[in-house]
């Protein structure tokens, strides 16, 4: 979702790349949660953060506790930030239960990149 939304809220002030520690592939709540908000990442794919091992980064955004702790070291990277959001693929329940949460998320990260893009621009 961050990489849709950093997309869709920056333009082309960024070149954008996203990974996870642990990919479990597209997740369909999230894909849902993005159509919500005129946002198409149905084609966006899982890849792992070991992909870019070796890539220069400006910025590098982790957006879990997890994936903090996890992720590759890019010692090129000019500022490494970290955003603690709950992890909405690990909620359990109903189906309207999860996708709250993926709602939820979405819009915490949205109101993120907003700050992020005026702080950094």
């Amino acid at each position: 979702m961050a990489e849709g939304l950093l997309r869709h809220l920056a333009g082309d002030r960024f070149e954008v790349a996203s990974a996870g520690t642990y990919p479990a592939g597209l997740n369909s709540d999230a894909v849902d949660a993005m159509r919500e908000i005129s946002i198409d990442i149905s084609q966006h794919r899982s890849k792992r953060a070991d992909e870019f091992l070796g890539q220069r980064f400006d910025y590098v955004i982790t957006v879990c506790d997890r994936a903090k702790e996890t992720c590759p070291v890019f010692p090129s990277t000019k500022s490494l930030w970290h955003w603690s959001f709950d992890d909405p693929a690990a909620v359990e329940g109903p189906p309207e239960e999860r996708r709250a949460v993926f709602r939820r998320i979405r819009d915490e990260i949205a109101d993120r990149i907003r700050s992020f893009v005026d702080e950094v621009q």
